[in-house]
């Protein structure tokens, strides 16, 4: 069968797909996964097709406002509309949709007659149990919370009106809004399997049927890849270090970042880990090493705790290692995966990005390091998860639609 995996966004909305593909990949399926030419090394590493989506998922320089973020998404999901059409060919069998892709990939769906299936990384069903994952972590009741969940479907919806309008257009289909087409899929129960662990979000009861949690898609390493000489040197040379690092967040910050990183450390007396993501963090010293990207299933089983930014794969990550973290979280839905981890208790209270010292990374990690409740609830999450098998999930729902 020929898959195709549609995805755009940061490193984090693409690597848990490249390892959903692999393992597809390994079912028998031909694999194919389109997003932005940036990530085309990480998807043909995979073993993956290579589909290219033109938007550009970076921020538009001077857009601040509500009103101007939500015309940048707007502009942003009609370029993605149009080259996610041109990526879909007569071949195609079925369409793997995350949660960005899919107010799309339904009126493809509609025009050839493929099936899909929702790949979802954010839950985001309106429910009682929590609010949109795109406000924050704080409840507001479950009246409230399912309110405001349905509110940020319409702000959704809002957002795709014109690429929806243009896609129908050119795949002649008659027109039809967002939400119309939204409707239609959750009157069909149209399924969505959503790539996290239970551990983290359990299924609240009030979604409707065919929405499902079935755990991570773990992005794919060789097992013979080791780490880089001087890494592994540093790893070596003492006890085990901190890792900070900000993933594809806080560019233009690397300086502030760097020096509050560095005071932090020497002000607790760790060793660390600076990674450099779109920040640019660097630092240079005895008892600091400045890295790049690195698999985090080899490096973060091998660290005293993680700072980052709150990503649902680094969170994730994270815990599978079973290490404690320190959040910092910048934007999205990354307070409501922060706030998460606090409430397992295998991190402590987020920490705002924009209120992020020296003092306050100081004093959250001293309470990561020192008290061992922090790391006991990650290794306890840690198992948990080992018992999910999200891939093999997916596997089966795809069976099970194909033969239907």
């Amino acid at each position: 069968m020929r898959i195709l995996i549609a995805t755009a966004g940061s490193r984090g909305d693409v690597a848990p797909y490249t390892g959903l593909g692999a393992e597809l990949r390994r079912a028998g399926h031909d694999v194919a996964l389109a997003t932005t030419d940036a990530f085309a090394p990480l998807v043909r590493d995979a073993g993956l097709g290579f589909r290219r989506l033109p938007a550009d998922t970076r921020t538009r320089g001077g857009v601040t406002g509500t009103r101007e973020l939500m015309g940048a998404a707007a502009a942003f999901v009609t370029e993605l509309g149009q080259g996610f059409a041109d990526a879909v060919d007569d071949g195609t069998d079925l369409l793997l949709l995350s949660a960005t892709t899919a107010p799309l990939g339904w009126h493809l769906a509609e025009a050839t007659g493929v099936p899909s299936l929702g790949v979802y990384l954010q839950p985001t069903a309106p429910t009682g149990d929590f609010p949109p994952a795109v406000t924050g972590s704080r409840s507001l009741g479950r009246l409230a919370n399912r309110a405001a969940g349905r509110f940020a479907l319409r702000m959704a919806d809002r957002v795709y009106a014109h690429a929806v309008t243009r896609l129908r257009h050119r795949l002649q289909l008659p027109p039809s809004s967002p939400h119309a087409m939204r409707r239609r899929q959750e009157q069909a129960n149209w399924p969505v399997l959503h790539g996290f662990s239970t551990a983290l979000v359990p299924r609240p009861s009030d979604w409707r049927s065919g929405l499902q949690v079935v755990g991570n898609w773990w992005p794919p390493h060789d097992p013979s890849e080791g780490l880089s000489p001087d890494l592994e040197e540093f790893l070596r040379a003492g006890p085990r270090p901190v890792l900070i690092g900000f993933g594809s967040m806080a560019s233009g910050d690397g300086e502030r970042l760097s020096e509050i990183a560095v005071r932090a450390l020497r002000r607790t007396g760790l060793r660390g880990l600076l990674q450099a993501g779109s920040a640019g963090l660097a630092a240079h010293g005895d008892d600091v090493l400045t890295i790049g990207d690195v698999p985090h299933a080899l490096l973060f089983p091998r660290l005293a705790a993680v700072v980052h930014h709150g990503g649902a794969g680094t969170s994730a990550a994270a815990l599978r290692a079973g290490v404690a973290a320190v959040t910092v979280p910048v934007t999205a839905d990354q307070p409501f995966w922060a706030g998460r981890l606090a409430a397992l208790g295998a991190a402590t209270d987020p920490i705002p990005f924009r209120s992020l010292t020296a003092e306050r990374l100081a004093h959250a990690l001293g309470q990561v390091v020192e008290q061992q409740s922090f790391t006991r609830a990650a290794v306890k999450t840690e198992h948990h998860l080992a018992t999910e098998n999200g891939a093999q999930q997916v596997l089966d729902a795809v069976r099970k639609l194909t033969d239907g």
